[in-house]
């Protein structure tokens, strides 16, 4: 209801031709779109855990490498990841936690074992920390990425991901950090300037991984068919642009 609120909105009082209708649209709108990003970030997420764990553990030669504080560059951070991958292992029933449990005498499992009980966010911060920056470069390259913009993009989907789970409004989410620029895309990307704060843009980083994980993706179709679905919603405030499906990313 807030954004159908007139200025003040302390005022508590809604804009002419308000309708419960209106917002009950709008309300199951931002659940579609909601449920689609969360659905298409789970591919993501599992590439992007693979790719971390793997990389990093055929580089290093080192299948232990997460739980080795020389892995990282910043050892207080890698004592914190260090402990919460330790809370997650012994806590964890699953099935393959429990088989390796049984079977090794290694005090924690190979790292792609252990990316599978990591939440995203983490994976993300391990990356970050890698001290190889011949294995982050390697890593980013996989998604055609530098090795910063792949962090800054990954924090981005990881903040939307988190917000998808907590139910929290979607459709005019603004961003808390400003994601990083990649100069010389090397696949397509947006040519037009757009508000990297809008959840647009967030949806346009979604499309760009998906589009290396799963090329053949029907993401678009998606998410113009909820569009369809709801006319009345005003793309603008999401950072729309007019043209936005003619953009590269999108044609």
């Amino acid at each position: 209801m807030y954004p159908f609120l007139k200025e003040p909105k302390t005022d508590h009082r809604f804009k002419d031709n308000v309708s419960f209708d209106r917002v009950l649209r709008l309300y199951r709108f931002d659940k579609k779109l909601r449920m689609l990003l969360f659905n298409e970030i789970e591919k993501i997420e599992i590439a992007f855990r693979q790719t971390v764990a793997n990389v990093t553990a055929q580089m290093s030669g080192n299948i232990f490498w997460m739980t080795d504080v020389s892995s990282y560059s910043n050892s207080s951070k890698a004592g914190k990841s260090i402990t919460l991958i330790t809370n997650e292992y012994n806590k964890s029933r699953e099935d393959f936690i429990e088989h390796f449990k049984k079977t090794y005498t290694d005090p924690f499992p190979p790292a792609w074992i252990t990316a599978e009980i990591l939440p995203l966010g983490n994976m993300t911060w391990l990356y970050s920390n890698l001290a190889d920056q011949r294995i982050r470069k390697a890593i980013a390259k996989t998604f055609h990425l530098q090795a910063p913009v792949l962090d800054s993009w990954m924090t981005v989907i990881t903040l939307t991901r988190n917000s998808c789970c907590h139910h929290a409004r979607m459709w005019n989410k603004i961003n808390p950090i400003i994601p990083n620029d990649m100069k010389n895309m090397a696949r397509p990307w947006i040519s037009s300037t757009t508000n990297k704060r809008r959840i647009y843009y967030n949806i346009c980083i979604i499309k760009y991984f998906l589009d290396i994980i799963s090329p053949n993706n029907d993401f678009k179709d998606k998410l113009t068919g909820i569009f369809n679905l709801f006319p009345e919603i005003d793309l603008r405030a999401m950072g729309f642009n007019t043209n936005w499906d003619q953009e590269p990313l999108w044609k």
